[in-house]
């Protein structure tokens, strides 16, 4: 094992990317969060304190030179940007390939963030690493190919793992995350909605319990070359769900399941919802992921209910951009 010292996070104003670099911060490890928006990049460091160890580099991850030119000194880059919804045929594999040139170039350690797409349908109760990955969607067939780049021969110089996580939600969490948009609307004591079934139980994972995790994987070398699946803190309805973060809001407005028709009639005029219709299977029959795996060569899953401190901190930040 040998202690992560520098770390560059592409994508760091994004849901996980903040996560996981707030656990970088917390640890003490220099930091570098590398995003487009010096804006956001800055809001992210307030949020963060100001610790003298994070610096920021405003940088297009499409472009592996300013990547290379943002990361310095790092020893470890966490791969965590992502493109729109509805461009992941046209833009992940590119975004991808950026990335590990990059990285290629410096002869990083990649951490690549994903999720469990290319698994397909699901075949075991408990997914583990190898799960037969026969993906039947588009978007799963281009993260399969995904991540056939991400372990592609021709990085030589270059060691990548891929961690995957369930549908999350956090503080961080944003229009990515399938429930991110629901959590803020109920902290807001607005109108929200639910994308798919609320009646069946399926896994989430907490960010801060998920970062905590890719932190820790990153440490060790051994874990290079591989996927690592990292579990949620057990099933949860959305009925569930809907009523901790009610409780924790103070507020009881209505939540609208979104199913298939309302999701293609809606995606008549937004691109992203209609890209979300060929995967409600997961809604219906959820895949949860073992942690077998992370639990034999690192140590206990972390599994926080995080439901309602999500809720307490959308609203505390809320509360914080009105007094700024």
């Amino acid at each position: 094992m040998i202690p992560l010292e520098k770390a560059i996070v592409i994508g760091a104003t994004g849901g996980t990317g903040a996560a996981i670099t707030a656990e970088l911060v917390k640890r003490g490890i220099r930091t570098i969060a590398f995003g487009r928006s010096q804006q956001k990049l800055a809001q992210l460091a307030v949020r963060l304190g100001s610790p003298k160890h994070l610096t920021l580099a405003v940088g297009d991850a499409m472009r592996p030179e300013e990547i290379a030119a943002g990361a310095g000194d790092a020893d470890v880059l966490f791969h965590c940007a992502n493109v729109p919804y509805h461009e992941m045929v046209s833009k992940l594999i590119p975004l991808g390939e950026s990335v590990m040139e990059a990285a290629e170039r410096l002869a990083l350690k990649v951490v690549a963030i994903d999720g469990i797409y290319p698994y397909g349908r699901r075949r075991m109760d408990l997914v583990t690493e190898d799960h037969p990955k026969q993906p039947h969607t588009i978007k799963g067939k281009v993260r399969l190919e995904y991540e056939r780049m991400l372990f592609s021969k021709r990085w030589t110089q270059a060691q990548t793992m891929i961690v995957r996580l369930p549908d999350y939600y956090g503080p961080t969490a944003n229009e990515a995350s399938y429930l991110g948009s629901t959590l803020e609307a109920i902290a807001a004591g607005k109108m929200a909605f639910f994308i798919g079934n609320m009646h069946v139980p399926r896994e989430y994972v907490y960010l801060p319990d998920a970062a905590a995790m890719v932190v820790e994987l990153a440490n060790h070398d051994s874990a290079f070359g591989q996927n690592w699946n990292i579990p949620g803190a057990g099933l949860i309805s959305g009925r569930e769900i809907v009523r901790l973060a009610q409780k924790a809001s103070g507020y009881v407005k209505p939540v609208i399941p979104l199913k298939k028709l309302a999701l293609s009639l809606i995606g008549m005029s937004e691109p992203v919802m209609k890209e979300i219709v060929e995967m409600l299977y997961l809604t219906e029959q959820p895949l949860t992921l073992s942690g077998v795996k992370y639990e034999r060569f690192i140590g206990p899953i972390i599994a926080t209910p995080g439901i309602a401190a999500t809720v307490t901190a959308l609203q505390e930040e809320k509360k914080a951009s009105f007094v700024i």
